[in-house]
């Protein structure tokens, strides 16, 4: 009965599915089952097989770990035909996060300025008014020097520069206070050497700093134009005496 059963089974599949794919080169024996025979090779040429069929599972697994992936640190930018054309030669490599992190620290900034006093008072009842003035005060003076800080370090930083060769001015895009992109125009003879003690600073221009990140910038012949070099001091003859 069992194997009158199997056999049954096996005979109903066979009916359903391409015998050219799957049941191609094999023979019922005596035993009831089905046996390939030994010259008999397997065909595949019609319908879809196994094979195909965990080929393209595994292309679909790797496309999901693929699209899976975190990535960590700054993308790569890649210029495009259009942005070519535009004129853009430079992107800061951290200017989203800087944008990020400004907006963060205004958010914070508005945050404790209007709800500090209302939650000081709230909470601590009991407390002198003078202490809860103080206390307030406080936490909103730290808050605003934090913004004012981050403002002071982040603002030479050029976002993104425009400039088409032969041109004798390029025009920059800066963060303002409200951490939006605002764009400059500068001309190459407002260039100046920073002489200034402030970090990330590459070259001063119409009495504003600017910075420039170098290992980033493609265009070395804009980079040295944007780099200038201090002018040699003369010794005094008094030096020696």
């Amino acid at each position: 009965m069992a194997r009158t059963a199997i056999l049954h089974l096996l005979r109903s599949h066979s009916k359903r599915l391409p015998t050219s794919n799957f049941l191609s080169g094999y023979q019922p024996c005596k035993s009831g089952a089905w046996a390939r025979g030994v010259n008999a090779k397997p065909s595949f040429n019609s319908g879809v097989g196994i094979n195909a069929f965990q080929q393209r599972w595994a292309s679909q697994a790797a496309a999901k770990e693929d699209d899976g992936k975190i990535s960590i640190g700054p993308r790569k930018v890649e210029v495009g035909k259009d942005e070519k054309d535009s004129g853009i030669v430079y992107y800061g490599p951290i200017s989203s996060t800087i944008q990020r992190v400004k907006l963060l620290s205004l958010s914070t900034c508005c945050l404790s300025v209007s709800l500090g006093p209302v939650i000081t008072f709230m909470t601590l009842p009991d407390m002198n008014v003078i202490l809860k003035g103080a206390m307030t005060s406080s936490v909103m003076f730290l808050s605003a020097s934090t913004t004012a800080a981050l403002h002071w370090f982040a603002t030479p930083y050029i976002h993104k520069l425009k400039w088409k060769p032969g041109s004798d001015s390029f025009e920059v895009e800066m963060l303002s206070w409200l951490a939006t992109y605002t764009p400059r125009t500068i001309k190459f003879a407002d260039i100046r050497p920073p002489e200034t003690q402030r970090p990330f600073v590459t070259f001063k221009a119409n009495e504003k700093f600017y910075f420039i990140d170098a290992d980033h910038c493609q265009n070395k012949a804009l980079l040295a134009k944007l780099e200038p070099q201090k002018a040699p001091t003369r010794e005094s003859a008094f030096k020696n005496l």
